[in-house]
């Protein structure tokens, strides 16, 4: 297993993808998908009916605005402290808390728990499931639910896979994204706590395009 990176390198990372998210999208409407196609696959439903939701590394907060307008206690927490600068800013007064924080340590120091927490191509994908897992199981009230997404491994090329980010748009950092075939996911969701698990791959509507992972966990 990879050491972790430097806090302050992996900050830098994300501020990086922080500032190069197009204006645009903090400009449209709340939106709630799991896969990179619009108008594609399950929605919301997948976490139930929560009171409350964590969103790990939630990026641009688009999801969790779409839940806080439903009446949702919503909860994000992401490491850019640009990007928490601007999901405050934008959806904040709609009653979404955004903490800026690396996921590991927040879910280790607080405790706080939620009805359902969730990743959408976020740190479920970016953090060691060893580490993470058990700390969201913990995080779950009696019931509760883990859902993720992100995209699915590459044929073996499975584990914990070097990759570069900022490429063209800027200088490149080196981080990790983990990588599973479905099957080793569900074994890693009930190692750490988990009673059930279920996860599988979502074909993408158009042949030859990449499909989608979806996991979902539910603790005792």
């Amino acid at each position: 297993m990879p050491a972790r990176h430097d806090l302050d390198s992996e900050r830098e990372l994300w501020n990086t993808y922080a500032e190069s998210t197009r204006k645009d999208v903090f400009e449209s409407d709340p939106g709630f998908r799991w896969t990179q196609y619009a108008g594609h696959g399950p929605g919301p439903e997948l976490l139930g009916s929560p009171e409350s939701v964590l969103e790990v590394g939630c990026g641009t907060g688009r999801a969790l605005a779409y839940l806080a307008q439903q009446g949702v206690k919503a909860t994000g927490v992401d490491m850019s402290p640009v990007m928490v600068a601007n999901t405050t800013e934008r959806w904040g007064p709609l009653g979404v808390r955004f903490v800026c924080a690396d996921v590991l340590s927040h879910l280790a120091e607080s405790t706080e728990t939620y009805d359902a927490v969730y990743s959408m191509f976020g740190a479920v994908w970016f953090t060691d499931p060893a580490r993470l897992l058990p700390l969201v199981a913990d995080r779950l009230n009696p019931g509760g639910v883990l859902v993720f997404s992100h995209p699915p491994a590459i044929p073996g090329a499975y584990g914990p896979q070097g990759m570069y980010k900022g490429g063209f748009a800027g200088k490149a950092m080196y981080t990790y994204r983990y990588s599973y075939t479905p099957r080793k996911w569900k074994g890693l969701l009930l190692k750490a706590g988990f009673r059930e698990a279920e996860v599988y791959e979502l074909a993408a509507p158009t042949r030859g395009h990449i499909g989608t992972l979806i996991g979902r966990a539910v603790v005792d």
